[in-house]
């Protein structure tokens, strides 16, 4: 079977099972793994030209590390903060000492204990940036907490990958082998930071006006890197190469343009990584570590959020923020698949091992997707059972507990809000949003305004909803815009004239909201679409021309002045 072939069936199987993943509200990884499973069972071929395969799959984890690299810049790493750094590192420390010890008592050598721990203390970064990224959670205070120590995580991950590359050579574990790997580790770290502050970003500035060229150049400086760090001198594998080479593209002003360029290609090479990954399942005996991959798995499902709810319960932090934090760290990371493949290769581990962790890694991110995505449901029907794990004083930042009483209540601070917000009666609106930044802001322009979101059910009594007016929701989710107008059409009882005013998505959703009792939806390409239409109507020689762009302008002044803040 020609390579060309074996390449056309592998990605086909792979893009089947990735739109029933996509439907199955999936990582399309999980499509990868499978992809693999069922090429080896089924005997379609066995990779002869295995070794192209292999460069494809590290080439794989090398554009994942450069793109790793790449959001490595000094103002990600400074914005990381103290809530970040002290979950990170705590849940670094506490996973890995239990996950090591019920290695150890599951007979497990002390090495392989301390690679299965290591697997089991770090998350995904892709995965739950994603799943984030999907329910508009990444600016709220625990999702900028989770990206947070994510990256501490990565960080340490590729911490980890350089001290065993040094090993790569020997594959003996030896106090001279660990301390010239962490110098040389240090060197080229230092190195390459430096270049990325001082000459790579001027360099990259003069070609950014051509698109191929700065494409063509990203491209051959992550070779070239790659080809220097793994020298037989250095002894470093591509993959930290590929890293380094982002490290110094990070603070250029094209790493956007370059990071978007990239992806396509790391998705690409990554695929045949995780196939590669889940082939070798197929071939595994599970039944000597059927029960070991159920214990690990439930340990990463329930204990890594346990101990999350912990070290943010201790500090202060209220028992949602905690639980819905704690959640995202409930799926083991790529890079737990990456380190258990380089400890086969230095001979660390066994296939066996390697295959608990795969399966490990495969239930966990199925299981914790849909963790993710229904984490407030969740918490809403059992936030009781939380409550241990929430200090009586609270020290969670803009969580006070004065009472509210404003006649217009927005929701939502972000593009259509501001401007809604800016054209509103200051003393008369109080504003809801769950970006600390936003809120900081507010306060200081003056505003009147309340740390949360409205999937939290302590939000409807803090901001005094039933002595309101008109409620204004600029959040585009369906499911939060129902919960809202559940909760109005109850306060209509009492208090009939409160109006409500939510936003959808699609047409769908308009009809919906009408059906539920909303009184208006925004529909945001309809809405400006009729205002524009009826004031062309109203006014068709346009001498209300001058008024509206005055107005415009002022409030984009006001953006500005805001955004800059």
């Amino acid at each position: 079977m020609s390579t060309i072939l074996e390449l056309a069936i592998v990605i086909s199987i792979a893009a089947v099972l990735g739109i029933i993943a996509k439907l199955l509200k999936q990582p399309v990884v999980i499509a990868y793994f499978f992809t693999g499973i069922i090429i080896a069972t089924f005997s379609f071929f066995h990779f002869q030209n295995r070794e192209l395969f292999q460069t494809f799959s590290d080439l794989g984890i090398m554009f994942l590390l450069f793109l790793v690299g790449l959001e490595m810049n000094f103002p990600s790493i400074k914005s990381i903060g103290r809530a970040a750094i002290v979950v990170g590192l705590g849940q670094l420390v506490f996973t890995f000492a239990a996950g090591f010890g019920i290695s150890y008592l599951l007979g497990f050598t002390n090495l392989h204990s301390a690679y299965i721990a290591i697997a089991l203390t770090l998350s995904s970064t892709i995965i739950v940036v994603k799943l984030l990224s999907e329910k508009r959670d990444l600016n709220s205070l625990y999702g900028r907490i989770s990206v947070g120590f994510l990256l501490v995580q990565d960080f340490v991950a590729i911490l980890v990958l350089v001290f065993l590359s040094g090993l790569q050579n020997t594959g003996e574990i030896s106090i001279t082998n660990i301390v010239f790997a962490l110098i040389k580790g240090a060197l080229l770290f230092y190195v390459f930071l430096y270049l990325g502050r001082k000459i790579i970003p001027l360099v990259f500035d003069k070609i950014a006006r051509s698109q191929e060229l700065l494409f063509l150049s990203t491209l051959a400086w992550a070779f070239l890197l790659a080809a220097i760090a793994s020298h037989p001198k250095i002894g470093f594998p591509i993959e930290i190469g590929g890293f380094l080479a982002g490290l110094a593209l990070a603070n250029s002003y094209e790493h956007f343009q370059i990071s978007g360029r990239i992806k396509p290609l790391r998705d690409f090479f990554i695929l045949i990584f995780f196939v590669i990954l889940g082939s070798s399942l197929a071939f595994s005996n599970f039944s000597q570590i059927s029960l070991p991959i159920l214990i690990f798995s439930l340990f990463v499902l329930i204990g890594n959020p346990l101990i999350v709810l912990i070290i943010m319960g201790l500090m202060g932090y209220r028992k949602r923020t905690s639980f819905l934090t704690g959640v995202t760290t409930a799926q083991i990371s790529e890079f737990s698949l990456i380190i258990a493949a380089v400890g086969l290769k230095l001979g660390h581990l066994s296939g066996q091992v390697v295959s608990l962790i795969t399966a490990v890694g495969i239930i966990t991110i199925i299981t914790s997707t849909y963790l993710i995505i229904y984490a407030d449901g969740i918490f809403r029907k059992t936030s009781r059972l939380f409550s241990v794990f929430e200090r009586k004083n609270l020290k969670e930042k803009y969580f006070d507990d004065g009472e509210f009483r404003k006649p217009i209540i927005l929701i939502g601070f972000h593009r259509i809000g501001r401007g809604i917000a800016f054209n509103l009666p200051k003393e008369k609106l109080l504003v809801i949003d769950f970006d600390p930044e936003a809120i900081d802001i507010l306060k200081k322009y003056g505003y009147e305004c309340l740390f949360g979101d409205i999937s939290d059910p302590e939000i409807f009594e803090r901001a005094n909803l039933k002595e309101a007016e008109l409620v204004i929701s600029t959040d585009p989710d369906f499911t939060d815009n129902l919960n809202l107008l559940k909760e109005i059409n109850i306060i209509k009882e009492t208090n009939p004239n409160i109006k409500i005013v939510l936003r959808a998505e699609d047409e769908n959703d308009v009809e919906a909201l009408y059906k539920k009792g909303a009184d208006y939806v925004i529909f945001p390409h309809l809405t400006s679409g009729q205002y524009l239409g009826k004031s062309i109507a109203f006014d068709s020689q346009l001498q209300m021309a001058e008024q509206l762009k005055n107005s415009d302008l002022e409030t984009m002044r006001k953006l500005k002045k805001f955004n800059s803040y």
